[in-house]
């Protein structure tokens, strides 16, 4: 498996050690889940590669577990896959990196997707049944719906969760329902370990408009889905900042949205989102990790439309902004990062999250399957 040529592994004792302390502690040991802030240590290029002649890339979420890495790639023509990976790092950064294993993910019926039929963008590994569950955005303008999947290991479909009826495709007259590409981004684990938080990227067409450059008002629905009912519980709103950027160069477009979503501690995430703007020689990507408080907010799960709706949103805290470390990457880019989740320790017990981007297979410019390492400050 090939490595840059600066994280050849080392200090094999240590590292073992290391990794071997995974984040499957008490989650409610005092002080655990406190996060005031978070220290970036490291930036690892995952090189170009193939596995079974199938090209490693469109990294779009990422999970751990167990001395396991899990991830999705967002690949819509089969083989839709998973990865396993072997990833170290110490607090003086990464030491090894290695992808050595893919894994098809079947549909319901045990073969192969069809090209188009789902787009992997979430993955997440069940530490109470050991099985992941991955979600897919469909394809709205083909009438595909939105998804939630719960898989085995070896990628068998176990099951497909039931959702609100507002988050179905609708290609009848486009005045409600999720946005093309901007709909199933984010899933995390609850706390409790009893469900499972989904989280849109744009808002639905009747609850605003997508984030301009001027501050709208466009918040993203997060729904808690039951793990043993099936049943969506509970819902908030996450409001949408504005887009970062201008496009540049004579160019015209811009997104900003929700990527992905970790629940933290009870009604505590991390949100990670990001804004996009074309023309630009960086990538055009600006990207953010919220704080997000959803302790006293609205169940907005029977509200037709969120827009001029009186609710509580979630309360969101400015975490980390990639600003702050873009001279310090590869090539000054922040690229397209899409997964976020907790990793072992480091050797003094603090937590470590890593951070993942989606390269688009380098599809309209040259991109990069990035990971980034941070420390948690508590």
């Amino acid at each position: 498996m090939k490595k840059g040529a600066l994280f050849s592994l080392v200090l094999f004792t240590f590292l073992c050690s290391c990794s071997s302390n995974n984040n499957d502690t008490n989650p409610d040991a005092p002080d655990t889940n406190t996060i005031s802030a978070l220290e970036f240590i490291d930036e690892f290029v995952i090189p170009s590669q193939d596995i079974e002649g199938v090209p490693v890339g469109g990294l779009s979420g990422i999970d751990y577990y167990n001395n396991k890495w899990y991830l999705l790639s967002d690949a819509s023509t089969p083989p839709i896959r998973f990865y396993e990976a072997a990833i170290t790092y110490s607090q003086q950064g990464f030491t090894n990196v290695g992808i050595s294993k893919m894994t098809e993910i079947k549909n319901a019926d045990g073969i192969s997707f069809e090209t188009g039929m789902v787009d992997p963008e979430a993955i997440r590994f069940d530490t109470t049944t050991n099985t992941l569950l991955y979600t897919s955005e469909g394809s709205i303008v083909n009438g595909i719906d939105p998804a939630l999947i719960e898989i085995t290991t070896s990628g068998e479909q176990i099951k497909s969760f039931a959702l609100p009826d507002n988050f179905s495709a609708n290609t009848t007259d486009n005045t409600t329902g999720p946005r093309h590409n901007g709909a199933l981004e984010g899933l995390s684990s609850s706390h409790d370990q009893h469900g499972y938080w989904i989280a849109f990227e744009l808002p639905l067409v009747e609850d605003g408009p997508e984030p301009g450059l001027t501050d709208t008002d466009s918040p993203v629905r997060i729904t808690y889905i039951n793990k043993t009912t099936g049943i969506a519980e509970r819902q908030f709103a996450y409001e949408l900042d504005p887009v970062a950027r201008p496009p540049a160069l004579g160019t015209d477009f811009t997104v900003n949205g929700l990527v992905e979503i970790l629940e933290y501690d009870t009604d505590q995430f991390l949100v990670l989102e990001r804004s996009f703007s074309s023309g630009y020689l960086d990538g055009g990507n600006s990207v953010k990790i919220y704080k997000v408080d959803a302790s006293e907010t609205s169940n907005t799960l029977d509200i037709a439309s969120l827009s001029g709706a009186n609710i509580v949103k979630a309360e969101k805290t400015l975490l980390f902004d990639f600003e702050t470390i873009r001279s310090q990457l590869t090539n000054t880019m922040v690229d397209n990062l899409e997964g976020i989740t907790f990793g072992p320790t480091f050797e003094d017990g603090s937590r470590a999250i890593l951070v993942v981007s989606d390269n688009n297979f380098s599809s309209f410019f040259p991109q990069l399957n990035q990971l980034i390492l941070f420390k948690v400050i508590r």
